[in-house]
């Protein structure tokens, strides 16, 4: 299977955008039985291949779920190394913090003395969004706790997150009290990857909405507001880069969603950066930690708030 559809595979709102969603078509059986298949091979834990003397400590439980786990990569050597904290995408509803792509993310970050942490959360049905922010939250102060046993420094964590878990980061980043109220100290920053919902309640007005928007947020409109990083963005909101898919239009523009956000930020005086850039969905995930002006860009923020 290529890059492509492993990337596909991640994010449900590609899933159900490729088989053209809408009241007059729907996808032939035999294509709904795939794409099942591939929603359910994108939640099963998987090896992820490491760097030469790089070190990583799996499933550690800052829950008493099962879906309550990290992965932590360690570099070789580095004392106190600042931290890139990622949130698998999926839908709100599947995904892996092993999933493929997180392989270019360790060995960019590690050579560069990151360490890199990949977080599970609860997932629909058990878990909504404002419960899977929570999770993350509770995620990142279980691994500020931890920095000590693992050399990190418990100061310089950037949260990042692709698709749903763009949504997720970005949330907490326009809300940075839900990451106190778990116990975690404040990140530096956050890197939204091609969020699936900035504005949540302007999403679900739009008249062609995949099923999976209706699933994670419901008709009450005071949730759509409660979980929606436009609607939660104030003062105290951390820096942002968001970066969005200027060749993505389904269900809406996420350069435009940026681009709102980042207007909103300017006038609250919040630092907050919109980076187009002409690839799908989910190579703008995949291709995070490949060498390439994409990355460096990524890499130049991140730099810019760790040192």
């Amino acid at each position: 299977m290529n890059g492509k559809i492993h990337g596909t595979l991640l994010c449900l709102c590609l899933l159900l955008a490729a088989v053209r969603f809408d009241a007059k078509a729907s996808p032939a059986p035999d294509r709904l039985e795939r794409l099942a298949q591939l929603r359910e091979a994108s939640k099963r834990e998987r090896a992820v291949a490491l760097p030469a003397g790089a070190k990583a400590v799996r499933n550690v439980a800052y829950g008493t779920d099962p879906a309550q786990r990290f992965d932590v990569y360690l570099p070789k050597g580095v004392q106190r190394a600042p931290v890139f904290f990622f949130v698998h995408g999926g839908g709100w509803a599947n995904g892996d913090k092993t999933n493929p792509g997180i392989e270019n993310k360790i060995d960019f970050w590690l050579a560069n003395g990151y360490a890199v942490i990949s977080a599970n959360y609860r997932m629909l049905p058990k878990a909504a969004p404002q419960q899977q922010a929570r999770d993350v939250a509770q995620a990142v102060a279980a691994a500020q706790h931890g920095a000590g046993e693992w050399n990190l420094d418990p100061k310089r964590f950037v949260l990042v997150g692709h698709s749903a878990g763009a949504h997720l980061v970005a949330l907490l980043g326009a809300d940075p009290k839900r990451l106190a109220d778990a116990g975690a100290r404040r990140p530096l920053g956050v890197i939204s990857l091609d969020s699936g919902a900035l504005d949540v309640p302007a999403l679900m007005g739009m008249p062609r909405l995949p099923k999976l928007y209706r699933d994670a947020f419901g008709d009450d409109k005071n949730y759509w507001v409660a979980t929606s990083p436009q609607h939660q963005l104030d003062r105290a909101a951390l820096p942002m880069l968001i970066v969005c898919s200027s060749e993505r239009r389904f269900p809406a523009s996420p350069c435009e969603e940026g681009r709102k956000l980042a207007q909103k930020a300017a006038q609250l005086g919040v630092r907050m950066e919109v980076l187009p850039e002409p690839m799908s969905h989910a190579e703008i995930n995949r291709e995070l930690g490949v060498p390439s002006a994409y990355t460096e860009a990524v890499a130049g923020f991140i730099r810019s708030l760790v040192q």
